[in-house]
Parts: structure tokens; C-alpha cells; sequence
């Protein structure tokens, strides 16, 4: 494995070819020095055309996995040569290129697997062009999950200090409470209680667990999940040794004073916890996925189409993406 490396290698998937992924990656690449090799899947053709448009002054240079790895220099690029399946426009999607797009990710999870990789950082991917070619696909987080055999991937939202961490993901609104068991619950706590440990370092995370319903149900009268489900996790966690508290309303978990309480709050669903989230953090917040064999980290946003091509995309969460990589890497190596 590659925990006694002085620097983490890290993969750096670009993407859906369409979008804004390889730009960034390119843009990263030619303003930051950075302590880690960053090796970036993808097409070579591509990202240097992404780079010309962007007005990137960027030298492309072969992946060679022998050796230590290096560290990463403003004005180079690392390039795990991938190739597409099909010319990419800037915005334009296409069918063709949605294997393209799963293959940088199943290298990147081999990679990291066989202890080549420290970490994968990922570009974002465009969910619907996937499915359109006849792929299921929901998510990166499931995806990973699925590669590596993990049963229960936790996606972990990070800007700074706050963390929200979800129980559900990328479920109709109609479908979560049927989602939301103890046991599954149960399950996420300890996960989560696992890896705040591993690779923030924290001695005895504390984890505030929202309710469902407004005003965590009313006592049962907005709703009974929290009696009959989550509460009985909390207090389960609770005997289990996890510092776990809750279920706590979520239109007042997320003000300053209660956030000073703990370190993680977990969300029931996606639109609970992640607006806030991204109010207090778009641009530097970092997806992490828990729960996983293997460390990664995403950016916060997606494809933006109509940006690709124009330069004027910003590095900030793919940058924050990096050096949290980079950050995990080090500690969970210790």
C-alpha cells in the first residue's frame, strides 16, 4: 500500500468530456503547486484542447506509476491517457462517451484498490447522458460503493468546519421515509463514528441526527418516524458508544450555536441538508464518500454545459477536492 509514501498519488478523474471537468482539471494543474503527485484520467487530446481554449499555458507529460511518486508542479500535467470513444464538443453530450466517462472511474478504483492510488478526486459526470445510452446510473457515491463492494456508501458534504452527512441520497422525495430503517440507521452512525475518527482525526465525533418531519414529528403529530425509527437508532448508537444525539429539528440544528455542539449533523434527505450547506460553502465545499474501502472526494456542482469550453469556470471546490484528498491521505495513512 502506499501509506508509507512521504506523498499521496492521487487520481484525478476529468469526467464527463462535455463539460467543465477537464478545463478545471487543466486549470488546477497550471496555477497550483501542490504536496501530492495528481495524476489526471483522460483523454491527453482533450485536455490539452481544453487547456488551449481556456488560455492554459500547460505542459502534458505521461503517467509512469514506477517509482515514488512526485509532486505536483504549476505548468505540468500527469495524464493517464484514456481515450475517448467519440469527438467531445464543449457542452454537447453524447451517448457514445458514457462508457468513456465509467472507465476513467473503474481505473481510478483499481488503482486505488491495489494501492497505486492514495485517493480519487472526481470531476463531475453528467447522470443523464449515462442512462440515456442504457447504463443504470445514479451517482458516483453508488457507483463506488457497487466497484468496491461497499454495502453503505455515506455521502459526506464538507465547507470548513461544517459537515452533513446523509441518510438518504438521490430518492424521490415520496420514497424516503420507507428508506429510513433502524437498523440502516444504525449502520450509517457507526460508519460515520468510524471514519471522522480515521481521517479527521477526531477522538469521539459528535453526531446530531435530524428529524424527518418538521419540527422532528411534534411528538407524533407531524409525523412518526422519529418515534417508531429514529430516535431508537440514536438511543442504539448511544448504548453502542457513539456520541450521537437527536433526532434534532432540522430548521434549528443548523444554527450556529447548535452547530458548535457537534461535528457532523446527519440529514434524513438530500434537500435537508445540503442547501445549507452549499449557502454557507459552494464553491470550496468537497463531496466525500464514507463508508468506502478506498478514500475520494468530489466537487460540490456539476457539468455547468454552457460554461464548458469558456475558461470561466472556477477551480475553488475541485481545488478544495485536492487538498482534502490530500489532507485524508496523510492522516488515514498514519
Amino acid at each position: 500500500m502506499q501509506a508509507a509514501a512521504t506523498l499521496p498519488r492521487i487520481a484525478l478523474t476529468s469526467g464527463e468530456p462535455a463539460g467543465i471537468g477537464p478545463e478545471l482539471c487543466a486549470m488546477l494543474a497550471a496555477q497550483r503547486d501542490l504536496p501530492c503527485e495528481l495524476v489526471c484520467l483522460g483523454d491527453r487530446a482533450l485536455l490539452a484542447e481544453r487547456a488551449a481554449a481556456a488560455g492554459v499555458s500547460l505542459t502534458l507529460q505521461p503517467y509512469v506509476p514506477a517509482g515514488a511518486p512526485q509532486p505536483h508542479r504549476r505548468g505540468t500535467l500527469t495524464v493517464l491517457d484514456l481515450p475517448l470513444a467519440a469527438r467531445s464538443d464543449p457542452g454537447r453530450l453524447d451517448t457514445a462517451n458514457a462508457r468513456y466517462v465509467l472507465a476513467l472511474l473503474d481505473r481510478a478504483i483499481e488503482g486505488s484498490r491495489g494501492g497505486e492510488f492514495a485517493a480519487i478526486a472526481t470531476a463531475p459526470v453528467q447522470k443523464s447522458v449515462i442512462n440515456d445510452a442504457g447504463i443504470p446510473f445514479t451517482g458516483h457515491t453508488e457507483y463506488l460503493a457497487a466497484a468496491t463492494g461497499a454495502p453503505l456508501p455515506v455521502m459526506l458534504l464538507v465547507a470548513g468546519t461544517l459537515r452533513v452527512a446523509l441518510a438518504t441520497t438521490h430518492l424521490p422525495l415520496r420514497d424516503v421515509s420507507a428508506a429510513i430503517t433502524q437498523p440502516g440507521l444504525a449502520a450509517l452512525l457507526r460508519i460515520i463514528d468510524a471514519d471522522l475518527r480515521r481521517y479527521w482525526g477526531i477522538a469521539r465525533p459528535r453526531i446530531a441526527v435530524c428529524g424527518l418531519n418538521p419540527h422532528a414529528g411534534e411528538g407524533g403529530h407531524l409525523g412518526d418516524e422519529e418515534i417508531r425509527v429514529i430516535g431508537p437508532a440514536v438511543e442504539a448508537a448511544r448504548l453502542a458508544g457513539i456520541l450521537a444525539t437527536g433526532p434534532v429539528p432540522a430548521d434549528t440544528i443548523f444554527v450556529p450555536r447548535e452547530l458548535a455542539q457537534c461535528d457532523v449533523v446527519l440529514a434524513m434527505f438530500h434537500d435537508q441538508g445540503l442547501p445549507v450547506l452549499k449557502h454557507a460553502g459552494f464553491g470550496h465545499a468537497v463531496n466525500v464518500t464514507l463508508g468506502l474501502p478506498i478514500l475520494r472526494t468530489s466537487v460540490d456542482h456539476g457539468t455547468a454545459l454552457s460554461l464548458a469550453g469558456t475558461g470561466r469556470a472556477d477551480i475553488g471546490s475541485l481545488a478544495a477536492a485536492v487538498d482534502l484528498a490530500i489532507e485524508l491521505a496523510h492522516r488515514s495513512a498514519r
